[in-house]
């Protein structure tokens, strides 16, 4: 079953050309099928590149799709037009009384900041709230998986001395959730970020089960039995060259900055990208949409509001 995008969505032209099947919304509106609704909160600068990347993960599966992208109206874009913006996106006040199945907050660069400082922190939890009772299952991704968790039960962010950036292996922990059906015992992930949450705070909270780990990046995928709240402190949605994007990005700006780890074959940028994340990501995302949103999902979406 294919992603419903919108109309002239730019991503439209990337998927096509990988052969992923998407369909815009003025067909799919034709059928008689009911889409799952997913919110995705892009707080990426680069939001064209994310909406692609989310767009990949979520078209793999047999399960119709349809995307609601929504931007932060209390916050000045500079990376992305104004144009697609208004033509894209919606805020939330356009919405907050529109029920959905699923919710993906994204990372957002401003993990060094204080939550509360953060300018547009107070319209991040209006949204946070709203998905207790109008969204069935939410995934947030690295700072918006440590702003979840900050705001829905207050475990805090660490300042790390060095960033953690590069393509690390994990543990699967749980093999029976249903989050992690079908993958090996363990995998790779990438990891881009200069703070982290500690596993002790995590373990303080029982409703929380941290399902994978890695001995360098720590907790990597937690969610809540009911899988209501899922929060994946990585970024399984990477393409194969975003790490190096910002390595070489770093490096022109005179940013120091170490070589992505476990990323360039033998550690040499000179060489080739070993991209060995894409099939668990597409995993991950899958188990999701089926198992805690399809599979549990009320087919009228009012229910979530009783």
């Amino acid at each position: 079953m294919p992603l419903i995008i919108p109309n002239n969505l730019p991503a439209s032209d990337t998927l096509k050309k990988e052969n992923i099947f998407t369909m815009e919304r003025a067909r799919a509106v034709r059928q008689d099928i009911r889409p799952l609704k997913i919110l995705t909160v892009n707080l990426m600068p680069t939001k064209v590149a994310t909406e692609t990347q989310l767009a990949r993960v979520l078209a793999n599966t047999p399960i119709q799709v349809e995307l609601t992208l929504l931007r932060m109206d209390s916050h000045e874009t500079k990376n992305t037009s104004e144009e697609h913006l208004n033509t894209f996106y919606t805020t939330l006040p356009e919405i907050e009384n529109q029920r959905f199945d699923g919710m993906i907050l994204t990372g957002a660069p401003v993990e060094t900041i204080p939550f509360e400082a953060v300018d547009y922190w107070k319209e991040l939890c209006d949204i946070l709230e709203f998905s207790k009772e109008n969204v069935y299952s939410s995934m947030h991704i690295c700072w918006g998986a440590q702003a979840a968790l900050y705001y829905h039960y207050g475990i805090d962010k660490y300042l790390l001395e060095q960033k953690i950036f590069g393509v690390f292996p994990h543990a699967v922990l749980r093999p029976q959730s249903p989050l992690m059906r079908g993958f090996d015992e363990f995998f790779f992930a990438p990891h881009s970020r200069y703070t982290a949450i500690k596993k002790e705070d995590v373990t303080k909270h029982p409703e929380i089960r941290i399902l994978a780990e890695s001995a360098e990046a720590g907790p990597h995928i937690m969610a809540t039995d009911s899988g209501r709240q899922i929060f994946i402190t990585g970024h399984q949605e990477y393409d194969k060259e975003t790490l190096a994007l910002e390595y070489q990005r770093d490096v022109q700006k005179g940013v120091p900055v170490e070589v992505p780890q476990n990323y360039y074959r033998n550690d040499d940028p000179a060489q080739e990208v070993l991209f060995r994340w894409r099939s668990h990501a597409h995993l991950l995302f899958s188990n999701w949409l089926n198992y805690y949103v399809y599979q549990a999902t009320p087919f009228d979406l009012e229910e979530l509001a009783r």
